[in-house]
């Protein structure tokens, strides 16, 4: 599987590709030169279970950092994820 990264002047995406079919997707809002907020993460259900919503979460972690970029999540699912992972508390607002 391969994440790709989309990004316009106001909004991105990473999306999790499984050869030609997309896995899955989270999205983000930019909110300012040092700011992205997400906005929503989503798996399609024939992948649930395999850990792939943190690999998406993980992937805006890992952008955030390479690029000095803080993060607010206000996606259920993100939101949550950053509470049970202190390793990735450098990155939030």
């Amino acid at each position: 599987m391969e994440i790709k990264h989309e990004h316009t002047e106001t909004k991105g995406a990473f999306i999790l590709m499984d050869g030609d079919s997309q896995a899955g997707k989270m999205t983000y809002s930019i909110a300012g030169p040092t700011k992205i907020i997400i906005d929503h993460t989503e798996v399609d259900p024939a992948y649930n279970g395999q850990g792939l919503g943190k690999k998406l979460v993980l992937a805006g972690v890992e952008h955030a950092r390479t690029n000095n970029i803080k993060i607010l999540p206000l996606c259920p699912f993100a939101r949550g994820l950053f509470g049970r992972t202190p390793e990735w508390r450098d990155v939030l607002v």
